[in-house]
């Protein structure tokens, strides 16, 4: 579309309509094009592929550029530390074994103060930067169990999950093992449990040591209590065969 410059500053935001729409236009000046205004899309550099997710590296963002990103996209993501990581579309193996959990879970929280949760949900996490507000970590756990009801603030989290539950895929199994870890472990997370249907079992982690990190691996079919909810049972039987 070639408009004049005289029409193009009166009806700027028509043609900027016009523009995000897809369209190309012109501006001219005496019949000559003299500058062109179209669409712009954020292009975020040194994107690098993870199997079914792409993450980016080499450039740290802030809190505030992440919300802009999310904010203008219908994708999920996480911030980790400064970097920022785009969240695959879960199996159907991995949606079947974290409805089971949940299950479980939620007729144990049922008539407690605990609630039991599971993703898409944000978790503004609470770390141990000198200044929290400017340098969180934002999270989606498969599964959680918050008992800091107090930290729901504008219908969001802002605490410390007493329970974190993630269900390995393929585009997700470093970042949960190796970097969610130390992460859970850092900002006070008590109880996180790894469940790898590959492997069909469950990993599970007592952060609540300081010197060390105490571990159990529960194979699929067996059952085991809960570190932290010592009443707590989880039946595994139901997640055999899934992978």
């Amino acid at each position: 579309m070639r408009v004049p410059s005289t029409k193009f500053k009166n009806a700027f935001g028509k043609y900027l309509n016009v523009a995000l729409e897809g369209n190309e236009v012109i501006i001219t000046k005496n019949g000559k094009g003299v500058a062109k205004l179209k669409r712009y899309t954020e292009v975020y550099p040194s994107s690098i592929k993870e199997e079914a997710a792409d993450y980016f590296v080499n450039k740290r963002i802030s809190y505030e550029e992440f919300q802009k990103i999310c904010e203008n996209s219908d994708a999920r993501y996480e911030l980790i530390d400064g970097v920022i990581y785009l969240l695959a579309a879960p199996s159907h193996s991995h949606q079947i074994a974290v409805t089971e959990l949940l299950v479980q879970l939620y007729r144990y929280f049922e008539d407690k103060s605990c609630t039991a949760l599971t993703s898409p949900y944000d978790v503004k996490l609470y770390n141990d930067s000198e200044c929290f507000k400017d340098d969180p970590n934002v999270v989606q756990p498969d599964l959680l169990v918050i008992c800091d009801q107090e930290n729901i603030i504008n219908n969001r989290y802002e605490g410390i999950p007493t329970l974190v539950i993630e269900v390995l895929s393929p585009s997700t199994r470093r970042k949960d093992i190796y970097i969610k870890s130390q992460l859970y472990a850092k900002s006070g997370v008590k109880e996180y449990w790894i469940v790898d249907l590959k492997a069909q079992s469950i990993l599970q982690y007592d952060l609540t040591l300081e010197e060390t990190t105490f571990a159990k691996v529960h194979e699929f079919g067996q059952s085991f209590n809960s570190f932290y909810f010592k009443d707590l049972i989880i039946h595994t039987d139901k997640l055999l065969n899934l992978s």
